[in-house]
């Protein structure tokens, strides 16, 4: 991959799904229009969140009425594709950079190979999946593994990630399961779903310096840590994503 001459590392980010989603369709417009660097980010959701995929048209009644510590539980559409993700007890990453070769599957794994690479820096090996197209009859973006995803070796989804890319410009992101609330969990994908992490204790602090490590020599540059600006906040929350 030919790093452009700076990547931007945006830091550590709380706000609710529809501000994080609008983030990241602006950085990947800016970026496509030549006004913006690559970008890595990471960021959670306030509150607890679930993203469906773009083209998602179907999802069970219920989600609508579902409520966590007292809040109602978000429903945000991605730009990107892929089944729904609950965002709750979770880390996202975000990356938009430009001019990668080969086909959809050799650019996921281009892009998830630093993530791989930060796992191991923590003591957690994972591998990708292995999942055929049964998977866009499953609801849920960490029932089914694809190429695309990163799972434990004991076969439980760690990863899950999705994409868009516009000509040469190029979105991933994707949640990485940490400490989800089972209850929350089974309520949205039903009891049957829910398989065990089984990972080290790690800090949320301690995954992201694990994977700006491992990004920064995958991608072949240290990152300019750079918060966004009062007039890129105006910018982004002026086209907030609608479901």
């Amino acid at each position: 991959m030919q790093p452009k001459s700076k990547w931007r590392l945006i830091p550590l980010l709380t706000a609710s799904g529809r501000v994080q989603m609008a983030i990241d369709k602006w950085l990947l417009s800016q970026h496509q229009l030549g006004l913006h660097p690559p970008t890595l980010r990471f960021y959670t959701w306030s509150p607890a969140a679930i993203s469906l995929g773009y083209h998602q048209s179907k999802f069970p009644p219920h989600w609508q009425q579902l409520t966590w510590n007292g809040a109602p539980v978000d429903l945000v559409r991605r730009p990107t594709g892929g089944r729904a993700v609950l965002h709750q007890g979770d880390l996202t990453y975000a990356v938009v950079t430009s001019g990668l070769s080969g086909n959809r599957t050799q650019v996921y794994q281009q892009l998830c190979e630093f993530l791989i690479q930060g796992w191991q820096l923590l003591g957690v090996q994972l591998h990708y999946g292995d999942a055929g197209r049964g998977y866009i009859h499953n609801p849920n973006c960490f029932g089914t593994a694809t190429g695309a995803d990163l799972v434990l070796c004991n076969g439980s989804k760690l990863i899950g990630s999705a994409q868009l890319k516009r000509c040469q410009t190029i979105l991933q992101h994707g949640s990485i399961r940490l400490e989800p609330d089972v209850e929350l969990f089974k309520q949205v994908f039903g009891d049957e779903a829910f398989s065990p992490l089984h990972l080290p204790v790690v800090q949320v602090e301690q995954v992201i310096e694990a994977l700006t490590r491992a990004a920064s020599d995958r991608f072949g540059r240290q990152f300019e840590v750079e918060p966004l600006s009062a007039a890129e906040w105006e910018a982004i929350l002026a086209q907030q994503l609608e479901i």
